[in-house]
């Protein structure tokens, strides 16, 4: 845990650095793996299957009779938690629904656009550490609304072959059917280019480690789509003296959990906050199973001092995290003028982990400061919008001039005459 005070703000891009490996170490493995996917589809993605998850399967494919044992292995309680889960999360994404828009530009030229789901999708879930089934849900309830017509889910097996039951019944629950125990890079690869099993997806969503984040970037060379660049998990919370260490504290552990990659971030204007949030994390760190991923994330975390909320809110603005918290008594201030954050989380009752659950808005965000050009997974993510136009005779005759004038000037004679031929029949 380094504590910085008042970092000069020529310092703060060095300072702020996520601790990621160097991008082309990981290029050349996810460039190789894909290769082999490529050319051999399912014995490469076998391979790499039992190279990396210690998994020999005889096919990758997950049975309703898979899904049915799994699902019947769920506690009643945590189904039910499950079903409140995704309920918040439906209504939250049936509310981002929009209709049709349309305008008369001008007499006689109608223009309108409308939204089409994307066919073919593919859903990442992590497995690793911690099998994330909320991923399922945060992902495959806007797929549904939408209207996609094909959602494949890839996973990875821990070295039973199996896949967390928790995963399969989210999955069950969702509606979605065709299911892979397959992860990493060779599943990214797989839903790329397609396998005799694995059908070939239109977009990739879903978060993972860096190796799944570049694999979904490379994936983009191939003419496939993805949500965004979302890699290991970051959080800021930005608190003064007003803040609960104790809670700053639980809300910091929670994301330093999530993996040895995952980097945590205090942003304060009270010193006396800073040593208190410290020694809470030292508490608390001692209840923890997850203690020995926590604490290797731990030490990657910065404890930042800053004067005044202006230098607080720009440096925040600059490091743009994932899950932004703001526990201050200002808190219209942060709110106001965060402009680079995939999530906001306010107030002392209102844990990050609440977003990651169960409250309705979805978890799956752009990490590695790429909130300053993406948003999160939202209803619009599965969907495409379509433009439209209609023109009358009486509107051509009056946009006509304007459209031959600028094709002239742009010496696309085709394009004036496309026009010119239906004015002189008028």
């Amino acid at each position: 845990m380094k504590t910085i005070i008042n970092p000069k703000r020529k310092d703060w891009s060095d300072l702020l650095q996520r601790p990621t490996q160097k991008l082309e170490n990981i290029e050349e493995t996810v460039n190789q793996i894909f290769d082999d996917v490529k050319r051999n589809g399912n014995s490469a993605i076998s391979k790499y299957t039992e190279l990396f998850d210690g998994a020999n399967l005889k096919s990758n494919i997950v049975t309703k009779e898979d899904i049915d044992k799994a699902s019947n292995q769920v506690s009643t309680e945590l189904k039910n938690a499950i079903k409140m889960a995704k309920s918040n999360i439906e209504k939250f994404h049936k509310a981002q629904k929009t209709g049709k828009v349309e305008v008369e530009t001008t007499k006689g030229v109608n223009c309108w656009q409308e939204k089409r789901p994307i066919e073919k999708i593919g859903l990442y879930i992590p497995g690793g550490t911690a099998p994330l089934f909320s991923t399922v849900l945060m992902l495959a309830i806007p797929a549904q609304i939408a209207g996609c017509k094909e959602i494949v889910l890839c996973t990875p097996p821990n070295k039973e072959g199996k896949i967390a039951n928790e995963i399969l019944y989210a999955a069950q629950l969702c509606g979605v059917n065709k299911i892979f125990k397959v992860g990493g890079i060779q599943a990214i690869a797989g839903l790329t280019f397609g396998t005799k099993t694995i059908p070939q997806v239109y977009k990739i969503f879903g978060p993972g480690n860096q190796y799944v984040t570049v694999a979904k970037q490379l994936a983009t060379k191939f003419g496939v789509a993805i949500d965004m660049p979302a890699g290991p998990s970051e959080l800021l919370v930005v608190a003064d003296e007003s803040a609960n260490e104790s809670y700053v504290a639980s809300d910091l552990l929670s994301q330093a959990e999530h993996g040895t990659d995952s980097q945590v971030i205090l942003v304060s204007t009270s010193k006396e906050l800073v040593v208190e949030v410290k020694n809470e994390i030292n508490e608390q760190l001692k209840e923890l199973p997850r203690k020995s991923i926590a604490e290797k994330a731990i030490v990657d975390s910065k404890f930042i001092f800053l004067e005044n909320e202006q230098d607080a809110i720009d440096l925040i603005n600059e490091y743009a995290p994932e899950h932004f918290i703001i526990c201050t008594k200002n808190e219209d201030f942060y709110i106001n003028n965060i402009i680079n954050a995939g999530s906001v989380f306010i107030g002392n009752y209102t844990p990050e982990s609440a977003g990651d659950y169960a409250s309705g808005t979805n978890h799956t965000l752009p990490t590695n400061g790429f909130c300053k050009a993406y948003s999160g997974v939202n209803l619009d993510s599965f969907t495409k919008s379509i433009t439209f136009q209609k023109i009358s005779k009486e509107g051509l005759k009056i946009i006509g001039p304007t459209i031959e004038l600028m094709a002239e000037a742009e010496g696309l004679q085709a394009h004036k005459n496309a026009v010119s031929l239906r004015l002189k029949n008028m």
